[in-house]
């Protein structure tokens, strides 16, 4: 008798054991791998997820399931990828959520998927081919949501479903055909609903239904709901008590007990009860109960002298060509409007307007080819507007402004190539956003559409770009945000008007409305600029100047201006002229010494006014005059010594002012500032004194009336200008005379003068001097090499720098300053400055 195998039983081959071993370990290391997911419980193929507060799908559910219990947790949202790889998956409990949307696409991977229960939750829509692939889906529990309509594809693909619970929800629209792919059928439940017709036998391929309730709706029985009656009729055991909620003779009815002769949609007929005061139902269209059905019937215009008491009026599959001014404006009870299957290419802007009670605007299939600023204006109550199947090439940025009830818009299969950014930011309520068969151009204008697909997965239809061509037929909200960029001819773009738009400046870079000129080294605003622009970045460069060029009259939509870190040392009065819409605007870390009310001209809608770190030194009674509006002014960390008395009165909308980090000299100048700062409920940040020493970083507001005081010789702090001279010059008036002083360079603390300010000519001339004297001496070489100041020409104030080493007669320097001389004295600045000795400015 042979020996037992060490380690197995006797006669066990080595290879079958070693077999055995390692599938044992394959199956060890698939349970290590199906981990269950935090907070769930797992046995076998069933993960139970159910009342632990869940606020997502978890992830890594084991590919092997084949229940998953998600009842009764705070879902919100059912994403594509939520159930990617559980093709396993039978049983699906959904039931008992905050479920308001589900993508579609979301069950493609289940296949196997038997039962799925999404009853007790938020959805008010249901995306079409939602289960086109759940071919084994044998029950489907959508009941106590808040869906309003039944597409006619929602179905599409359950061919094997056997039972369907759509009670106790908003139901009031069943499409043509909507059932007709569920032939298998056992169980329909509609009651409690809103429904008030059917469509001619919707049910009629169901043979094997046993179980249908209709009750509790709010059915209409006129001639279109005829046919009900006879089909409940022979079929007695099921849709019972369903009963006629109109007209009036048939109210509580039961539908199968009624004669076909009493289904009628005359409204001449005294019988029928519906009242349509103020207008008459057009000859070849039927009226009743509010609904004026005039579907099919060749009409090329919208019939006049409707009844006014409408709630529905029906004008699909006719020739209607334009909606004129105020269509429907005398309609006021107005619910639903369709408008579908016609030759409509013109809407009147005012078409729509007054209808606060209109929740179902249908316009597909037509020839609208642009959406007129303002069509929808205070259509507050929508909640479906179908625009599919149309020519629409532009949408405005503000169309559906006023539709934040609106829970299903869609685009579906326009000519629409880009659209602006925040075009849908006003719909607060969407559910549904179908965008597909688009021919959308996916460069950098584009790009906040794909952050918005992902952040909020509502695009159900698959939009996809249609270019360029390395993007081409990629679903956009698929696409990294980076993939989304604008080179050579891409670099176009429709603004939020639908008007062509000029290219973006050379070197920035234009996204949607935000124009981003930073790091550039730029020394002035760009010329050309999109008027779409509501953003405009010129941070990081090195302007210095702001010249009242008129730009700003070009931007009408234009919200924030960023200057910071540039070199800005001067804003010409009217430099912000026609920026009335601007609301922000950064001048931080600058070199701003003044600030007075006619560099902010223009401004006058205001809010955040950023001064931060410059080298202001004292703020005027009307530095801000006109700002009416500024409600934050950061004046942190400048040279602020001292406040004119009434500096803030003009600004009358101040919240937040920031005065820290500035050298305060709390003498008697500023005592008006402490009352001030305690009397105002405005955040300041409690500015602390600098000076006087007893004083020092104690807060203003702290300080008594009595210690702002000024010592007698020592009380110079107004904004009253000093007067101020160069070290080694003497000053008279407006003349600076450093001659014979062994100068080697120019004098610094030059003061500035405003003589020629006051000319229209020299308006542009006030930062530097009017006149230079430069009398060279003979073979004296230190100042051959002095530099001339900065690119402006010198304007401000005479100065005579005669007599001083200099070594190179009529330099070139020395020319152009001859040459500004003969500028000026032909464009009257001449007589202005006193002093000049110069006798010839020609002498170059």
């Amino acid at each position: 008798m042979a020996a037992p195998t060490p380690g197995g039983a006797a006669g066990v081959p080595a290879g079958l054991r070693a077999a055995a071993w390692l599938l044992a370990c394959a199956a060890l290391c698939r349970g290590r791998a199906a981990a269950c997911p935090p907070l769930c419980a797992c046995s076998g193929t069933t993960v139970d997820c159910h009342g632990t507060a869940l606020r997502a799908v978890p992830k890594s559910i084991p590919r092997g399931t084949e229940r998953l219990e998600l009842n009764g947790n705070n879902i919100t949202r059912i994403n594509k990828n939520d159930f990617a790889g559980l093709k396993q998956l039978r049983v699906l409990q959904l039931m008992e959520n905050q479920i308001s949307a589900v993508e579609r696409g979301a069950f493609d991977d289940m296949k196997e998927l038997e039962r799925l229960r999404l009853n007790r939750n938020q959805l008010h829509t249901l995306p079409e081919l939602l289960f086109q692939n759940n071919q084994a889906l044998l029950r489907l529990d959508l009941s106590e949501n808040f869906i309003q309509a039944i597409p006619r594809k929602a179905f599409r693909g359950a061919t094997d479903l056997k039972n369907l619970q759509l009670d106790k929800n908003q139901i009031s629209c069943i499409e043509d055909g909507a059932f007709r792919a569920l032939r298998g059928l056992e169980v329909l439940t509609l009651n409690n609903n809103n429904i008030t017709s059917i469509p001619v036998s919707s049910f009629n391929h169901m043979p094997k239904l046993r179980t249908f309730r209709l009750h509790s709706n709010h059915l209409f029985c006129d001639c279109h709901l005829a046919w009900l009656s006879q089909w409940l009729r022979q079929r007695p055991t099921i849709g019972l008590f369903t009963q006629c909620a109109g007209p009036a003779q048939l109210r509580g009815l039961n539908v199968a007990e009624i004669q076909k002769n009493e289904f009628s949609c005359s409204v001449h007929q005294s019988a029928l009860g519906a009242v349509l005061s103020s207008g008459s139902c057009p000859a070849m269209c039927t009226c009743s109960n509010g609904i004026v059905d005039c579907r099919g019937k060749g009409l090329t215009a919208i019939p006049a002298n409707l009844p006014e008491t409408m709630t529905e009026i029906r004008l699909e599959l006719n020739g209607i060509k334009s909606i004129p001014p105020g269509a429907f404006s005398p309609y006021k009870k107005l619910r639903r409007i369709d408008l579908s299957n016609n030759q409509i290419s013109e809407i009147a802007p005012d078409a729509f307007q007054g209808l606060r009670s209109l929740n179902s605007l249908v316009l597909y299939g037509n020839k609208i080819t642009d959406l007129p600023k303002g069509v929808f204006g205070g259509l507050f109550a929508l909640q479906l507007l179908l625009l599919n199947a149309n020519k629409i090439n532009c949408v405005r940025a503000d169309a559906f402004q006023d539709l934040q009830n609106l829970s299903l818009l869609s685009l579906y299969d326009n000519k629409i190539q880009t659209l602006a950014k925040g075009t849908f930011t006003s719909l607060r309520a969407i559910q549904t956003l179908h965008l597909a068969q688009n021919p959308f151009i996916c460069d950098c204008n584009l790009k906040w559409l794909a952050d918005f697909l992902r952040a909020n997965p509502i695009e159900t239809s698959g939009a996809r770009c249609a270019s360029p061509r390395r993007l081409a037929n990629k679903r956009i909200g698929q696409i990294k945000s980076k993939k989304f960029r604008c080179s050579g001819t891409e670099d176009y773009q429709l603004n939020s008007e639908c008007n062509s738009d000029v290219i973006c400046p050379p070197k920035c870079r234009c996204e949607s409305s935000v124009v981003e000129c930073s790091n550039l080294k730029l020394t002035k605003i760009p010329e050309r600029i999109p008027q779409s622009t509501a953003e405009l970045r010129l941070n990081n460069n090195e302007i210095s100047i702001l010249e009242a060029t008129g730009i700003f009259k070009k931007l009408p939509h234009l919200k924030k201006i960023n200057l910071s870190n540039n070199k800005v040392s001067e804003i010409e009065d009217g430099a912000f002229e026609g920026a009335s819409s601007v609301s922000e605007l950064h001048l931080t870390v600058n070199q701003l010494e003044s600030v007075r009310s006619g560099m902010f001209r223009g401004l006058d809608g205001l809010r955040t006014l950023m001064l931060r770190n410059n080298r202001i030194s004292c703020i005027h009674n009307d530095s801000f005059t006109g700002l009416r509006n500024v409600r934050l002014l950061s004046l942190y960390d400048n040279q602020i010594s001292t406040i004119a008395p009434g500096a803030f009165d003009t600004l009358q909308s101040l919240s937040t002012l920031n005065l820290l980090a500035n050298p305060f000299n709390c003498n008697c100048q500023l005592a008006w500032l402490g009352d001030w700062l305690r009397k105002r409920k405005i955040v300041t940040g409690n500015p602390r004194c600098q000076n006087p020493d007893f004083l020092r970083q104690i807060p203003l507001q702290d300080v008594a009336f009595p210690d702002f005081r000024c010592e007698e010789g020592n009380s110079w702090t107004s904004c009253i200008p000093r007067p101020q001279c160069p070290q080694e010059c003497t000053c008279l008036d407006t003349v600076v005379r450093c001659s014979n002083k062994h100068l080697k360079a120019l004098p610094k603390g030059i003061p500035k003068n405003q003589l020629c300010s006051s000319s229209p000519v020299c308006r542009g001339c006030k930062h530097w001097l009017c006149t230079y004297i430069c009398i060279p001496p003979p073979h004296t070489p230190a100042l051959s090499r002095t530099p001339l100041p900065s690119l402006h020409p010198p304007l401000s104030l005479t100065h005579a720098l005669g007599t001083n080493g200099y070594s190179r007669p009529r330099s070139h320097w020395m020319c152009k300053c001859s040459t500004w001389l003969a500028v000026l004295a032909h464009a009257g600045c001449w007589e202005t400055a006193s002093g000049t000795y110069m006798q010839s400015p020609r002498v170059c």
